[in-house]
């Protein structure tokens, strides 16, 4: 992964799990332990889910730079449903909290979207390579006079 994708990456995750750790706190003393692991569960699926997401559209931006906006937006979509998908299978479960995990994985993925947008706004990505020929001066094509 490059060094501007593995930053993007690292500054996401690390707003993320520090939401994680808030809610894991304040789901404790809220609904006592199970609220707690329900919090440090849904964390732990955010950060899963998108970070397959992002090393998944990073792979694409790599090989097919042409499917770059197409493929962000279903994967967007994709991650969004498959939250509510794994929402909607714990919703009923006894291992944890269910509330606590619903308003801790609305919460992570907020953060996380809102935490890469901006890692992303603040980096500096070029948007042409530069050539690595170095004394190559381009020729004149056009009449000199």
């Amino acid at each position: 992964m490059p060094s501007n994708d593995a930053r993007i990456l690292l500054q996401a995750v690390v707003p993320t799990a520090a939401v994680g750790a808030v809610a894991a706190v304040v789901s404790g003393v809220v609904a006592g332990g199970k609220g707690a692991i329900g919090a440090i569960v849904a964390t732990l699926v955010v950060i899963l889910f998108m970070g397959i997401g992002m090393v998944v559209l990073q792979r694409t931006a790599k090989s097919l730079p042409h499917l770059f906006q197409a493929m962000g937006l279903l994967l967007y979509a994709t991650q969004i449903l498959l939250l509510f998908v794994f929402l909607a299978m714990f919703k009923n479960t006894t291992l944890f909290h269910p509330k606590a995990f619903a308003f801790t994985l609305l919460a992570a993925t907020l953060v996380w979207i809102a935490a890469q947008t901006r890692a992303h706004m603040k980096s500096k990505i070029l948007y042409v390579e530069p050539d690595s020929s170095t004394g190559s001066k381009p020729e004149k094509t056009g009449p000199s006079s």
